[in-house]
C-alpha cells in the first residue's frame, strides 16, 4: 500500500504563518490568545486549539552572526507511534495513508497519549456537555486526512508559497529531502534530514538547516519503553487472561448449573418413592 509523507524544507520557509492560518481555517479552530512571547513567535508551541505553530529560533551560526531559523511545527504521524501504543481505548489509529487520527467518540480524555508523545504535539481540549459537566478530548493535527480521502492535499502545503511544504508518496519526498541536503550543505554544514528511526521513522520529514536540538527537537527521540511493554505484552497477555479467565467462570455457572440440576432431579426422584 503506498504511503506518503509531508515535507518540510525549513530552509526555504520565510516564516510567513500562512500554513498557521490554513489549518485553522480548514479544520475551523477557535482563536487561541496567547500571552506575549517577547519575539515574534504567537504561541511558544502546539495546543488543542492550534494544530501547527510557526517558530521563530534565534541562532548563532558558525560565523558568529545572529540569524533567524523557522519551523512548521506539528504532529509528526510516527510509523511508530507512542500515542497508538499507550491508549487504553483504542481510539488511537493509522489511517492507508500514514496519518495517525485520534477518534473522538472514544477517546475519554486519559491523557495518557500526551504524556507519552515523544515530540509533545498532543494536547486535551475541555468540553462542557448540556448538563454542565466538563469532559476532556485529544487533539492534533490530522494531516488533514478528510482532505487525503477527497484527493487533496494538506491545508498547509496548499497555501506555502515558497515551496518550503510539500506532500508526496514517501520515497519520493524521502529521496527529495536527500538531494536537497546535500545541496544545501556548503552553506549549512549541519544539515541533514530529520527521520527519526527511533518512531519507525515519520511521515513529516525535515530537511534541517542545524542539529535538532537547536530547533528544540529530541536528537534520537523513542518510543517510550513503558508504551512498548503495555501495548506489545501487557495487553496481550491481559486479553489471554481475561479470556482464561471469562471460559473459566463459564465452565464454573455450567458445571454448577449442570450439579444443582441434577441434585433436584435426584431430589425430586426420592420424593416419589
Amino acid at each position: 500500500m503506498t504511503k506518503y509523507m509531508k515535507y518540510v524544507d525549513v530552509t526555504k520557509c520565510d516564516g510567513c504563518r500562512a500554513c498557521m492560518v490554513a489549518c485553522k481555517n480548514w479544520n475551523d479552530l477557535p482563536a487561541d490568545p496567547q500571552d506575549f512571547q517577547g519575539s515574534v513567535q504567537s504561541h511558544p508551541k502546539v495546543s488543542a486549539d492550534t494544530w501547527n505553530v510557526m517558530q521563530y529560533i534565534e541562532h548563532e551560526n558558525g560565523k558568529g552572526d545572529l540569524e533567524y531559523l523557522f519551523r512548521h511545527s506539528a504532529c509528526f504521524h510516527c510509523t511508530d507511534a507512542a500515542c497508538e501504543k499507550v491508549c487504553p481505548e483504542n481510539a488511537i489509529s493509522y489511517t492507508k495513508y500514514g496519518t495517525v487520527v485520534i477518534d473522538h467518540d472514544k477517546c475519554v480524555g486519559c491523557g495518557y497519549c500526551v504524556q507519552n508523545c515523544p515530540f509533545e504535539v498532543i494536547s486535551l481540549k475541555e468540553y462542557v456537555d448540556k448538563n454542565g459537566d466538563k469532559y476532556r478530548k485529544s487533539q492534533k493535527c490530522t494531516m488533514c486526512t478528510d482532505r487525503l480521502e477527497e484527493g487533496l492535499q494538506p491545508a498547509c502545503v496548499t497555501t506555502c508559497h515558497t515551496g518550503s511544504l510539500e506532500f508526496g508518496e514517501e520515497t519520493a519526498m524521502l529521496k527529495k529531502a536527500e538531494q536537497r541536503v546535500q545541496e544545501i550543505k556548503g552553506r549549512f554544514p549541519n544539515a541533514q534530514v530529520y527521520n527519526p528511526q527511533g518512531v519507525g521513522g515519520t511521515h513529516t520529514i525535515y530537511v534541517l538547516a542545524e542539529k535538532p536540538s537547536v530547533y528544540g527537537l529530541p536528537e534520537n527521540p523513542k518510543v517510550p519503553t513503558s508504551a512498548v511493554v503495555w501495548k506489545d505484552y501487557a495487553q496481550p497477555i491481559g486479553k489471554m487472561m481475561l479470556g482464561a479467565t471469562t471460559m473459566a467462570l463459564v465452565g464454573a455457572f455450567v458445571t454448577n448449573n449442570i450439579i444443582s440440576r441434577k441434585n433436584k432431579d435426584q431430589d425430586g426422584g426420592q420424593g416419589h418413592e
